[in-house]
């Protein structure tokens, strides 16, 4: 045993690896934008939704889902939509409002760009 803390080996299994509820706080920010954007009726803020446009390939995102990112990004001065895509994938308060899905920059810039008012 050295005079220094020791971190956990990387490479160990957890039996229980915590979920990401766990990870993040109660009062977290993050939840009260999950609340507050679920609420929200989006057809009454005429937020556009591409259901009618997509015959093929991937679904698309929700307009919920990329409404909040907008606005956490907004809260947080993450203007960048590029920077938003990095902080989903390696932010855990992100990865919990977004439920492991990873739109690309681009897709929230569209949203951006066509829900701007």
């Amino acid at each position: 045993m050295g005079i220094y803390k020791e971190g956990l080996d990387r490479k160990q299994q957890l039996i229980f690896p915590p979920s990401l509820d766990e990870l993040v706080d109660s009062n977290n920010m993050v939840r009260a934008v999950d609340s507050y954007v679920e609420i929200l009726n989006i057809s009454d803020l005429n937020i556009k939704t591409k259901r009618s446009l997509i015959t093929d390939g991937q679904p698309a995102f929700h307009p919920k889902l990329l409404l909040k990112i907008y606005i956490y990004g907004y809260l947080n001065k993450i203007r960048s939509s590029r920077k938003l895509e990095t902080e989903i994938k390696i932010n855990i308060e992100l990865m919990w409002l977004t439920q492991g899905l990873t739109p690309s920059y681009k897709t929230i810039a569209n949203f951006r760009k066509d829900e701007r008012r």
